[in-house]
């Protein structure tokens, strides 16, 4: 049974030569911006004999409502994105328009992050579903829909540095690898096993590697940038799922 090309998933590999028939899988941005003014030390005098040191007084304290509002803000950003990808069929249907309209959103949801070293976090174990990407190996748009991936899902485990990539119907192929953490947010990625249908296991070549850097997480959301400048956007299914050691 061939391999599919379909087999590049949310893993992508940097290769320089094409590999038709085996499959890259994970894939890697950043922004974190959250500054307040200092409060100085006169900022809490409420003397009301003039109304410029409680002008200043106003100016200093203004950083507390926008503390109180940044959760607000982080929801609402995310439901924008996931309003804005719902009808692309996972970025299937999705014209260059959309793809810099998701790409803004994403952006603007990165940069509120809650999670700042997502390879420390409990929050990134488990299985994720793939809802968007604007990777075309995994998307398969050359192909007609019957033939394409209807479903594509990646696990990771931080705890055992593993990472797994599964395809639904027609094909069921899957793909194991090791993870070495780059940095608190940034992992490199070594497959060592495709599995042909789920159950026909072939050792994967030794060029098969890529990164992944993970710019946003959350309890149900994952954004994730891949070393080819694919974007790719998950939700949690779940948590309690181990990849394969």
């Amino acid at each position: 049974m061939a391999l599919s090309p379909a087999f590049h998933t949310i893993l992508t590999t940097s290769v320089s030569a094409p590999s038709p028939k085996l499959p890259p899988f994970i894939s890697s941005p950043q922004r974190f911006p959250f500054l307040t003014k200092p409060l100085r030390p006169n900022a809490f005098n409420l003397s009301t004999s003039s109304s410029a040191p409680d002008q200043k007084w106003r100016v200093n304290v203004s950083f507390f409502p926008a503390f109180l509002n940044k959760g607000k803000d982080a929801k609402v950003l995310k439901q924008d994105l996931l309003d804005c990808i719902a009808p692309l069929d996972r970025g299937a249907d999705a014209t260059p328009e959309d793809q810099q309209r998701v790409d803004q959103l994403a952006s603007k949801l990165e940069a509120v992050n809650p999670t700042k070293q997502p390879l420390k976090s409990d929050l990134l174990n488990g299985k994720w579903e793939l809802i968007y990407t604007t990777s075309k190996s995994i998307l398969q748009t050359q192909r007609p829909k019957f033939l394409r991936s209807s479903t594509n899902y990646q696990a990771i485990n931080v705890d055992t540095l593993r990472a797994q990539n599964m395809e639904s119907w027609p094909f069921f192929n899957q793909v194991t690898a090791d993870l070495t953490p780059l940095n608190a947010r940034k992992v490199a990625v070594k497959f060592d096993y495709f599995k042909i249908g789920g159950l026909i296991p072939i050792k994967a070549p030794g060029r098969a590697r890529g990164e992944l850097e993970i710019t946003y997480l959350d309890e149900e959301l994952r954004i994730s940038r891949g070393d080819l400048g694919n974007l790719f956007i998950l939700k949690m299914i779940d948590p309690s799922y181990r990849v394969p050691v």
